[in-house]
């Protein structure tokens, strides 16, 4: 590595789908000198896009994770898939950066999954620079984007950038920095005086300087700027076509002089979190890692916190996409992939787990899917490799039941299941099929009520159990309470039902996942000479599932909140369509000749109908959706799941199979 270097900036790209993310990790590796040519995605050549799969459809699947060095700096940069399918990647991307790039088309200017983003670096507050990309394409506005972003946004999102139109090819042209010692053309839009006016929005000192007439030096606002970008207060923009290799060094230069220095301190205790979990062919799993403190060498044992494991650094590698450099060392503030962490997952804190950011939920996958080997006899071998892509993303969450021999997955869209079969194909050699994915619902309580267990026949066995499970708020999830006394029902049997709980609301009476409910155990019992601890694993099912019975269940589905754009002479049949989908939307508005409409939908009603959408306008509308909440079901709507396993209802046919007497 260069010995010159300075400073790290870790930095993530992000943005809605076809923006130009990957063709600008490609222009910032080629204008850095990390390559010597340049990958194009549509051709399939991209470095960051490496996966067969990625270089069959011209997509980003995976994070890719690359480093180059500008101006004595190391720059990690981390490429984000832009399809929602793959948002799990960009979560976790997130969490270990230090500034952002959120790149606009100057199109299309700001799209739903735009605001999406926006909504994430926010909440988790990371210091972000626009990039308003693809400036050579015709149709591009970037002043009506730039009030869009001011509009949407953030009213401090501020150019650094002047602008002119070269009157030969009518196309946008860069001409300076803001910053830059030549005086600005003042018939640019883009004037200086509206950085002057951000700096002092948020600098009491430059203010005053400015309201007593004093002369502001350039220097000054700049400085003043760079403090209010790294307190995420004002955000940058500049402009550029990736494509063309335009604005990419001013964009470097952006990102050095205003993000923010990845901090810590290599002497102290190791501080750091896994992030992202790949397959190496030589040398096996390998655990990207965010280091905040401390110091990283090879044949160091190292502290997984979040497992209570030790493991051995067998080595350190920088990645670049697919080619990787082995270093032996990683200090804080730094990201590496190392090997020798062979029990890691992702989330894993390493060490003292001082400064590890929590993770802001992007993708919530609403469908679950059955997987089919082509051939039977390899069901097993399915089974592991899924548990092998699960550590990679955990998103998958897959449910494997050996007694009925069936695998289900989750998964955020078909598009990912198509990448999930090549996958398959391409590394595992392996065939399956899935069925028709099923829309994920959910079940709570209707009202408070008791569950009641007396498991004390045949013997020898003896647990008495009673549950109050009460209905809580959308999006509350479980909690778990005892009012026993240990004198009645000892610590350890208390223990193994509260172990028991979440298995059982996996399967409601509708046969889906129980929650937002409180369950309280108000009473137990055990015997002296007759309990097992076995007992209470039987026993615990049989109460919940009782009371559930009780109180009976509502069914919950997932909604969606949307975005929608179509040429306004389509806007009648659109709204017409919304409305049979069960949609609530705010009066819809007319901007340059589209009509925008923003609210509320099902999933159940809409997941097909960006299809249809397209179908109807020609390509020329489109339908961007987040995942907001799960809701009550119309009343007597129903949607049954099989259930996997011995109904707890049934308790003769349930106790003989947890005895194995079946």
């Amino acid at each position: 590595m260069n010995t010159t270097v300075t400073s790290v900036r870790n930095i993530g790209l992000v943005a809605h789908v076809d923006a130009g993310k990957t063709t600008t990790t490609e222009q910032i590796l080629y204008q850095t000198g990390k390559i010597r040519s340049i990958g194009r995605v549509d051709d399939g050549t991209a470095h960051t896009d490496w996966l067969s799969v990625e270089r069959e459809r011209g997509i980003s699947v995976r994070s890719a994770t690359t480093v180059c060095t500008w101006r004595d700096t190391i720059i990690n940069v981390i490429d984000t898939p832009g399809h929602v399918d793959f948002a799990s990647e960009v979560e976790r991307s997130l969490s270990v950066l230090d500034g952002a790039v959120l790149i606009l088309s100057a199109v299309e200017g700001v799209q739903a999954q735009t605001e999406v983003l926006w909504r994430a670096l926010q909440a988790m507050n990371i210091p972000t620079v626009f990039f308003i990309n693809k400036m050579d394409r015709i149709g591009a506005e970037p002043f009506q984007v730039v009030q869009e972003m001011k509009r949407i946004l953030s009213p401090h999102a501020v150019p650094i950038q002047g602008l002119i139109i070269n009157p030969t090819s009518g196309n946008y042209e860069q001409v300076h920095s803001v910053f830059d010692p030549v005086d600005l053309i003042k018939e640019n839009l883009l004037l200086y005086d509206q950085v002057v006016e951000e700096a002092t929005l948020h600098d009491d000192t430059l203010l005053a300087a400015y309201l007593e007439g004093q002369s502001l030096q350039k220097s000054e606002v700049k400085a003043s700027l760079m403090k209010s970008v790294q307190a995420c207060n004002v955000f940058p923009i500049v402009f550029g076509s990736a494509l063309q290799g335009v604005g990419i060094a001013p964009l470097l230069d952006t990102l050095v002089e205003f993000l923010p220095s990845a901090q810590g301190n290599p002497e102290a205790s190791l501080d750091g979190v896994v992030f992202k979990i790949e397959r190496d062919k030589t040398m096996g799993k390998m655990a990207y890692v965010r280091l905040y403190d401390g110091t990283l060498k090879n044949r160091d044992s190292v502290v997984n916190s979040s497992q209570g494991i030790v493991e051995k650094v067998t080595q350190i590698r920088k990645m670049n996409a697919q080619s990787h450099e082995d270093v032996g060392i990683l200090k804080a503030g730094d990201i590496a992939a190392i090997s020798g962490f062979t029990s890691a997952r992702i989330g894993d804190v390493l060490g003292k787990a001082a400064s590890v950011r929590k993770p802001y939920p992007l993708a919530v996958p609403l469908l679950t899917v059955q997987v089919f080997p082509e051939i039977p006899a390899q069901f097993p071998e399915v089974v592991a490799a899924f548990r092998e892509l699960v550590q990679e993303d955990p998103s998958l969450d897959m449910n494997y039941y050996n007694e009925e021999q069936e695998i289900h997955i989750k998964v955020m869209g078909t598009i990912a299941l198509e990448v999930l079969k090549s996958i398959l194909a391409t590394r595992f050699s392996l065939v399956v099929h899935f069925d028709r994915p099923t829309v994920i619902y959910k079940e709570t309580p209707k009202k408070a009520g008791y569950g009641f267990v007396a498991y004390t026949m045949p013997k020898p066995c003896w647990a008495i159990l009673r549950f109050l499970i009460e209905p809580r708020e959308r999006g509350s999830g479980l909690v778990y309470t005892s009012q026993v006394r240990t004198e009645d029902l000892l610590q350890s049997y208390q223990n193994e039902v509260q172990r028991r709980v979440p298995d059982v609301l996996a399967q409601g009476l509708f046969g889906w996942e129980v929650t937002d409910l409180k369950i309280t155990l108000v009473e137990g019992q055990h015997h002296v000479w007759h309990t097992h601890p076995l007992d209470f694993v039987v026993a615990t099912p049989m109460g919940i599932m009782d009371g559930l019975r009780n109180t009976g269940t509502q069914l919950l589905e997932p909604i969606l909140s949307f975005s929608l754009a179509v040429p306004q002479e389509y806007g009648g049949r659109i709204l017409s369509d919304l409305v049979m989908m069960r949609a609530v939307f705010d009066p819809p508005k007319v901007m340059r000749e589209r009509l925008y409409v923003k609210g509320e939908i099902p999933f159940a009603t809409s997941m097909d109908y960006n299809v249809q959408l397209g179908a109807l306008t020609g390509g020329r509308g489109s339908l961007t959706t987040q995942f907001l909440t799960y809701r009550n079901c119309p009343e007597s709507f129903e949607v049954h799941r099989p259930r996997r396993g011995v109904d707890p209802l049934d308790t003769a046919k349930f106790i003989l199979h947890a005895r194995k007497a079946l």
